[in-house]
């Protein structure tokens, strides 16, 4: 099960994510939460996965689905706070460098356009 809440810092919207992105249910919640965002006009998305415990292939290309979404929308999707498995899981399948991956939120938010 997946879990998401959502907070602004500046103009940029944190999407927290904890749980599991796979196959159904995660990559469901994971996708309506980003055409929620995108349908209200909010382009700067953070998405900080901390927390997530387990994402398939399924999962991966929600993110990349996210990615392309939010970018022809004019918008940037960058990534938060990569657990070790799902980091080793990008750089396997050569997503790492789709990415803009951050580790620091302070960080994260200043790289935005402005």
């Amino acid at each position: 099960m997946m879990k998401t809440s959502t907070r602004k810092v500046d103009n940029v919207t944190i999407v927290d994510l904890s749980g599991r992105i796979t196959l159904g249910e995660g990559s469901v919640v994971l996708r309506d939460n980003i055409r929620d965002l995108i349908a209200k006009g909010d382009k700067k998305i953070l998405l900080n996965l901390g927390e997530v415990t387990y994402i398939d292939s399924s999962g991966i290309g929600e993110l990349v689905s996210a990615f392309t979404t939010v970018r022809n929308q004019g918008g940037e999707l960058k990534l938060l706070n990569l657990t070790k498995k799902v980091h080793d899981l990008l750089q396997i399948t050569k997503l790492y460098t789709v990415f803009d991956v951050k580790d620091d939120e302070a960080a994260a938010i200043g790289s935005f356009t402005k």
